[in-house]
């Protein structure tokens, strides 16, 4: 009998295992595979994520794997750029930024060292806030590596093939060719193909929009140093970021639920990707195009709106829980501050209480309502930017060219959408503040563009481009805040 078995070895559920452990819970963490996976998402941590990390007593897995500081973005636009910084470190003032109980068991576990890639005097000097990019796999390993670490915690290798029940409770699982495992709370974090959401959404399925096609460019030459970059143009939206000193991940966005051929996808990257490129990413891209087999790996977005946990005995936490679009690069940064949320929350309930279902269910209904203001702004932000930067219509290629030219004038107009895209601003009013300023600056802007005689045409357009603009945004804002 264990107080707690994680399901799952991804990046939320090792967190989760180590602090329960930390607290002094006997926790089993069950994972089919534990060798190091080669995944093209998952690589870029917003500043929340690493403020995450820190109070999770998780930083150090960012260490010794030549982690690549990210100090902000840089957006192109049909060859015109804009450069968007992080917000200032004042911003930790506004949000929770406390160590989770008994996650600093030596009390040095949230400080980040110096090492090949990362200089720390340079890091605490910066005015801004940091994210970082690195390999998925190195990170994930080092994450493994520091939860094994903990005596209290037992690892099993296997694939977890059930759930086992007693009265209607989850009171464990069982693992294919190894044995039956039983805990007093079971912690679901297998992911965005987990096989026991149904346990909680029954009928409801993720919405797959489009897909992410990867590649991996080595010695790439990026316009603008430690930065993210989004290139948008006629193309659906491309990210490019450097995850180690010689190799630079480029996601190419798919507009399609449904990915088609390779023969039909290497077209795609050449007539539209290559050719929209800066000049310095070109050799580098042409180079990896070159690549005789395993030219690229795919990922569809998925998008699905978290419910409360009400099964008892059993959390979900992470992917299996709730996804966005990983446009923003939000996807780690929300499933580790839930992991704080939750340790947080159950830091005060004994183990024997992890039976109590009153007790549980007023603690999930707590998490639920306290996860929001973050969930709800990285959610909503990445729908909604992905559906600009797509631009599939006339009046969103009108949002698009307002969104840019927003950037362009600094200031609050690149503070506040930064600063919630980095999740250290988690007000959904915020977002929409700034959500519609864009779409009314739009309207301005094809105003100015029409000109007096064809002011009727203008109006027309913007109405369209107003109701466009609502739709993308309210009914992602509104579930999300359900």
């Amino acid at each position: 009998m264990y107080d707690v078995i994680v399901v799952g070895a991804g990046v939320v559920g090792p967190c989760i295992a180590t602090v329960m452990a930390r607290q002094g819970r006997k926790v089993l963490i069950a994972e089919r595979e534990w060798t190091k996976p080669n995944r093209i998402v998952g690589e870029l941590l917003q500043p929340a994520g690493v403020k995450a990390l820190k109070q999770l007593g998780m930083i150090g897995a960012i260490n010794n794997i030549d982690a690549i500081q990210v100090d902000g973005y840089y957006v192109s636009y049909y060859g015109r750029h804009v450069e968007i910084k992080y917000p200032d470190k004042s911003v930790l003032a506004e949000i929770d930024t406390e160590p989770v109980p008994g996650a600093l068991k030596l009390g040095n576990e949230d400080k980040l060292d110096t090492d090949s890639t990362l200089n720390m005097s340079e890091w605490d000097r910066s005015p801004t806030v940091h994210g970082v990019a690195f390999h998925h796999g190195d990170f994930l390993m080092n994450l493994r590596g520091l939860c094994l670490a903990e005596p209290n915690v037992t690892k099993v290798e296997g694939n977890v093939t059930d759930l086992i029940r007693e009265d209607d409770r989850v009171v464990g699982v069982k693992v294919a060719g190894k044995d039956e495992y039983r805990a007093k709370l079971v912690i679901c974090c297998d992911g965005i193909y987990s096989k026991f959401r149904k346990e909680l959404y029954q009928d409801k399925q993720p919405e797959v929009g489009s897909y992410f096609v990867g590649l991996d460019l080595e010695d790439a030459e990026l316009p603008l140093k430690n930065h993210g970059h989004v290139i948008l143009g006629k193309h659906a939206p491309i990210l490019v970021y450097q995850i180690s000193p010689r190799h630079t991940r480029i996601l190419c966005a798919y507009r399609s639920p449904q990915l088609p051929k390779q023969k039909e996808v290497l077209e795609y990257l050449r007539s539209q990707v290559l050719v929209s490129l800066p000049e310095k990413l070109k050799p580098s891209f042409e180079k990896a195009l070159s690549a005789e087999q395993n030219v690229y790996k795919s990922m569809p977005n998925q998008y699905l709106t978290a419910k409360p946990n009400t099964v008892p005995g059993l959390i979900y936490v992470g992917d299996s829980l709730n996804m966005r679009h990983p446009l923003t690069g939000g996807g780690m940064t929300v499933g580790l501050n839930d992991a704080v949320l939750l340790c947080k929350l159950l830091a005060d309930v004994s183990s024997d209480d992890f039976l109590d279902e009153g007790v549980m269910l007023e603690k999930m209904l707590t998490f639920h309502g306290e996860r929001k203001p973050l969930d709800a702004v990285i959610n909503t932000l990445s729908i909604a930017l992905y559906t600009l930067f797509a631009a599939e219509s006339k009046y969103l290629e009108l949002l698009q060219r307002g969104c840019f030219a927003y950037f362009q004038r600094g200031g609050d107009c690149i503070s506040g959408p930064v600063g919630l895209l980095s999740g250290m601003l988690q007000s959904p009013g915020l977002l929409f503040y700034h959500f519609f300023r864009v779409a009314f600056y739009s309207c301005y802007l094809n105003f100015c563009d029409k000109g007096f005689l064809q002011s009727p045409l203008a109006l027309w357009e913007n109405i369209c481009t107003l109701s466009i603009a609502a739709c993308v945004l309210l009914p992602y804002l509104i579930k999300e805040l359900m």
